[in-house]
């Protein structure tokens, strides 16, 4: 059975995005070490869960022809994944999407993922959404956290796990680190 697999940068204070939704923290320590690891973890999937206010941000910037975008080199093999790749959108607001391959999900969260999960291809992945996170953990349909950790304290912002009641229980299965100082916590869940 394929996985769910969350990737999702925070500070070390626990934040997916500043008070404003902003990822500028993100931004600084970002290196092209860390765009390589990236893309290699995208190419172990094939299908990307976003919700609204990520598929915003993303489609916005990397829905482009990868030969003509003007982007830094080691970004290119990933835009070309991501343009690629299907993309399932979780959103109650939105009603199309513009961005190739991407579709919004006609059924339940928990319906949809765990038929995508069932049927044959690799791993899925969902970067930030936050609310497609705490959701689908909800219903224990996370195998996997990949957690970027930027050595970066906010003070406020949008946390992880806000809406998450009770104890989740993982397991961590590898750590990665990279010369900006981020580290990659990977957990499976138990």
């Amino acid at each position: 059975m394929r996985k769910v697999i969350v990737s999702m940068n925070v500070t070390l204070d626990g934040f997916m995005a500043g008070p404003d939704c902003g990822l500028d923290w993100h931004f600084k320590s970002w290196n092209e070490e860390m765009a390589r690891a990236t893309a290699e973890q995208l190419g172990k999937a094939d299908t990307i869960l976003l919700g609204g206010v990520t598929y915003r941000g993303m489609a916005q910037y990397w829905n482009a022809d990868p030969v003509n975008m003007i982007r830094p080199r080691e970004d290119l093999d990933f835009a070309s994944m991501l343009n690629s790749y299907p993309k399932v959108v979780f959103s109650k607001k939105m009603t199309t999407v513009t961005w190739f391959n991407a579709r919004i999900a006609q059924k339940d969260i928990g319906i949809e993922v765990a038929e995508l999960k069932r049927q044959q291809g690799k791993d899925m992945i969902v970067y930030g959404s936050g609310k497609i996170v705490v959701a689908l953990t909800k219903l224990g349909l996370v195998d996997e956290f990949r957690m970027w950790v930027h050595p970066v304290v906010i003070g406020c912002g949008k946390p992880v796990f806000k809406e998450l009641a009770g104890i989740l229980d993982l397991e961590l299965v590898k750590t990665e680190v990279f010369s900006s100082g981020v580290v990659i916590l990977c957990y499976a869940v138990k």
